[in-house]
């Protein structure tokens, strides 16, 4: 009878061996159309103004049974959207996002910590302007599931960091503007 249980518990862990051995790295592309950063802040003490860009790219690639990932996102800064098109072109100058000089911004994960199979945060490089600073972004939802359209394999997350922004050259008004911003990414995805 040991023999037999432990010629099973050898079956068993060659079996979960080979599993993990085969499971690979999915590579999801961002949709565009489902995607949207937005951040807020507080103005003059007033109201909280939330904003978002309206253009994002890039892939997030997800091995579950290994817990790693890997996210590359790149935000076209002159999409912002603030409601109001004379806002839009003021936020775009110099002394905020100056896109003339900088018309996109990245994130560039360097780890993506797990809880079981589900990523919960990633941290990475975020490049706004000509700044770059390391950021983690705590991840308040993830799914991955078949696209029920699409008919192939999908993602969807929310995120959320807090940066400042006179860090990344942007601090003009500060403090009677909030330097504090809070930056959520809603993201779907889908493989190829």
């Amino acid at each position: 009878m040991n023999t037999l249980t432990q010629l099973s518990a050898a079956v068993l862990l060659a079996g979960t061996v080979s599993m993990t051995a085969t499971a690979a790295p999915v590579t999801y592309v961002i949709d565009g159309s489902h995607t949207f950063p937005s951040f807020s802040y507080d103005h003059f003490g007033l109201s909280t103004q939330i904003s978002r860009f309206d253009k994002t790219t890039g892939t997030v690639v997800v091995d579950t049974a290994a817990k790693t990932g890997q996210v590359d996102i790149e935000i076209d800064m002159t999409s912002v959207n603030t409601g109001f098109e004379l806002f839009n072109e003021h936020i775009q100058g110099e002394d905020f996002l100056d896109t003339a000089k900088y018309p996109t911004a990245t994130f560039k994960s360097t780890k993506v910590t797990f809880e079981g199979e589900k990523p919960v945060a990633v941290t990475g490089d975020l490049r706004i302007k000509d700044v770059t600073k390391p950021v983690t972004l705590d991840i308040t939802h993830f799914v991955n599931m078949p696209h029920p359209m699409e008919e192939r394999d999908a993602i969807g997350a929310n995120a959320e960091v807090v940066i400042k922004r006179s860090d990344f050259n942007a601090g003009q008004y500060v403090p009677y503007v909030g330097d504090e911003v809070t930056i959520t990414i809603s993201l779907e995805a889908i493989t190829e």
